[in-house]
């Protein structure tokens, strides 16, 4: 077995070449590689601040819905305890015959031989037209009835405001 040397150094250049051939494939394929890496991370990191910033427009778009609820809330309360503080004070001065409620007549309605006096209230709308006094029992379930009807008026501005401020573009 004769081979030249010639062969062998052929051989072992060829083996040199190869070899030299894997690692400038392996180098590039290296760079490929770093360059892809460096690329997720840039957008790992354009989309964590994009979801920062999101969730951050989300807190203050919150925190902006939580203070005008808050506000409302105060309004409402505010306008709840006045209605009640003019009820108090409506039913205080009925219980103290300060006040009297009476109804319009229509003296054409009264019943034959039933005399019911005009009011001598000076000032009046309804120019001197007949009128009855109620009863101070009466006249506090009738306060009773528009206190509560009041009440219910003003929690249902309270519920509409509530639902104007959670859903102000859908309501539009």
């Amino acid at each position: 077995m004769s081979i030249s040397w010639r062969v062998i150094g052929l051989l072992l250049l060829l083996a040199g070449a190869s070899a030299t051939a894997w690692q400038f494939q392996d180098w590039r394929y290296g760079r490929q590689l770093a360059e892809q890496a460096r690329l997720n991370a840039e957008t790992l990191n354009q989309l964590s601040l994009a979801a920062a910033a999101l969730q951050q427009a989300e807190q203050d778009k919150r925190l902006a819905l939580e203070q005008r609820l808050a506000v409302s809330e105060q309004t409402h309360y505010r306008a709840l305890n006045d209605a009640q503080r003019d009820q108090d004070r409506l039913r205080d001065r009925l219980a103290t015959a300060d006040l009297r409620l009476s109804v319009l007549v229509d003296a054409g309605d009264a019943a034959p031989g039933c005399a019911v006096p005009a009011s001598t209230i000076t000032g009046g709308v309804d120019h001197a037209a007949v009128r009855a006094r109620l009863d101070p029992a009466h006249a506090q379930r009738i306060i009773a009835i528009t206190d509560t009807g009041d009440r219910a008026v003003i929690a249902l501005q309270a519920c509409q405001a509530y639902v104007r401020a959670l859903a102000p573009e859908h309501l539009e």
